[in-house]
């Protein structure tokens, strides 16, 4: 890979590790419980394009197969979490 390419990808693998810091602390100090899940759903995504850019870095495809994996199991979770949370509130 060339060295501007690589180059750019860590600034992208750092500016993603950045905003994940920031999702957490929404998770960390959210207002309510959907401020909190929307931080978890936005940490599962942000983790899903680091696992990406760092397959791409690496130039590794098991990163990509992982990303899959995740991008199913946290979109169940939400699923899961919303409708928790949807019942909660109708009480």
């Amino acid at each position: 890979m060339t060295t501007i390419l690589t180059s750019i990808l860590s600034i992208a693998l750092v500016l993603h590790m950045l905003m994940i810091a920031v999702a957490l602390w929404r998770v960390w100090r959210g207002n309510n419980v959907i401020d909190r899940l929307i931080g978890v759903d936005l940490v599962t995504t942000l983790t899903l394009a680091v696992l990406v850019v760092i397959a791409l870095i690496l130039d590794n495809s098991i990163y990509m197969d992982v990303a899959l994996a995740l991008a199913a199991l946290g979109f169940v979770a939400t699923v899961v979490l919303a409708k928790y949370v949807a019942d909660e509130q109708m009480f």
